[in-house]
């Protein structure tokens, strides 16, 4: 790979990914302790990211690759962000708050997939090369979110315009960026390929709709986490919440670097139910865990990530991947996301903000040992019915 292409691609993600970090983790503790607002406004808030990402394949898939050049799009969305994240941290009412970020993460999620995009049409060994650019997507949240806890900004509406001056960075960074012309000679896709419908053929195989079911149900208490860990960790008392976040992060590059080992030996179910798991387990941590004698419980709760991510999703998206037919691969991954980052997010988003609601005690604090118990339990139900029902057909090898 050209050293100076490789250099350039590394910045553009860690540029990206430094500004997803710098506000999707700290928002709830921002929008609960400085707005006021309430479980399940915080839960309708990022239930935008959800929203966003079930409609962001129409535009990708039938727009932009059709009819703009991919590094202009990405410099246009990027600047339209930066002015809208800018706009976040001036207003103070959810209904604003709530039009405007949907606004910009409608600008903000085609971007990941243009990122890669771009980024595979310039690699010409994308299959081996692009991990490696890759990469430096998780070193970016990691450095927005040791940033944001050093700073002490968690709760102020700062990281919003860090991310807007960041976005608008990249924005101009991309236009930079080598020509990639719009596919005009490629036919149109059809909504059932772009959201992978036609993908629902495969759900007549039952380790196949075992796994789609078990995607969707799992990410309604994987929400609990994304939406209020760093909320909770402030309101007991931790300094730099943010900052010690990124050790999830951190595990999430060690965890995938050892996949293909423990892959051999344990195969899809296996993997998929450690992770699941992994899920029970950091939930009970933050449940029985406090900032003084038992905080490693809580660090032990973030470290537990990798395993979380990396042996649940990426190893379903492995067994999506070799179980769909050669012709259906992209469906088959376009309806697993469709079911867990589109429908599942947003699920996860209603049923946690009310069970935060539920278990408020007034005056902005929350009995958080009973909020986590009720993802702990919903991902010990999850974990039972994939055990008893998932048949793993695959061979370990070829996965």
């Amino acid at each position: 790979m050209n050293l100076t292409l490789r250099l350039r691609l590394s910045f553009m993600m860690l540029l990206q990914y430094f500004i997803w970090g710098s506000w999707f983790v700290t928002m709830g503790n921002y929008l609960m302790k400085t707005l006021q607002f309430n479980g399940m406004q915080v839960g309708h808030a990022y239930s935008t990211f959800a929203l966003a990402a079930m409609i962001s394949p129409f535009f990708t898939g039938m727009i932009a690759d059709k009819y703009f050049a991919t590094e202009r799009l990405l410099g246009a969305l990027h600047l339209v962000g930066a002015v809208l994240l800018y706009v976040l941290s001036q207003v103070h009412t959810f209904g604003n708050f709530y039009l405007t970020l949907l606004a910009y993460t409608l600008c903000y999620t085609p971007t990941i997939a243009l990122t890669n995009s771009l980024s595979f049409a310039l690699l010409k060994k994308p299959e081996t090369e692009f991990p490696g650019v890759r990469v430096l997507g998780t070193i970016g949240w990691i450095v927005a979110g040791l940033l944001i806890g050093f700073m002490g900004i968690e709760d102020k509406a700062t990281f919003f315009i860090i991310a807007a001056g960041v976005s608008a960075l990249l924005g101009i960074y991309s236009l930079t960026m080598p020509h990639i012309p719009p596919k005009k000679g490629q036919s149109r896709k059809t909504v059932v390929q772009i959201l992978g419908l036609d993908a629902f053929s495969l759900l007549k195989r039952k380790d196949f709709a075992i796994l789609i079911i078990a995607s969707f149900l799992i990410c309604i208490p994987l929400v609990f986490y994304y939406s209020f860990t760093n909320a909770f960790l402030n309101e007991v008392g931790m300094i730099n919440a943010a900052g010690k976040m990124t050790m999830g992060q951190m595990s999430e590059i060690f965890f995938m670097l050892v996949m293909p080992f423990f892959f051999k030996r344990l195969g899809t179910k296996k993997m998929i139910l450690i992770g699941m798991l992994a899920w029970v387990a950091r939930y009970l941590l933050f449940a029985f865990g406090d900032n003084e004698m038992l905080v490693w419980m809580f660090y032990l709760g973030i470290i537990l990530h990798g395993i979380c991510y990396d042996f649940f999703f990426v190893t379903g998206q492995i067994f999506v991947d070799k179980r769909a037919p050669e012709h259906l691969r992209n469906s088959a991954q376009g309806l697993i996301t469709f079911a867990t980052y589109g429908i599942g997010f947003y699920v996860g988003n209603m049923v946690s903000g009310k069970v935060v609601d539920i278990f408020s005690n007034g005056e902005n604090m929350h009995d958080w040992q009973m909020i986590w118990m009720v993802p702990a339990v919903l991902s010990l139900v999850v974990l039972i019915f994939f055990a008893i029902m998932f048949k793993d057909t695959t061979v370990r090898e070829e996965a």
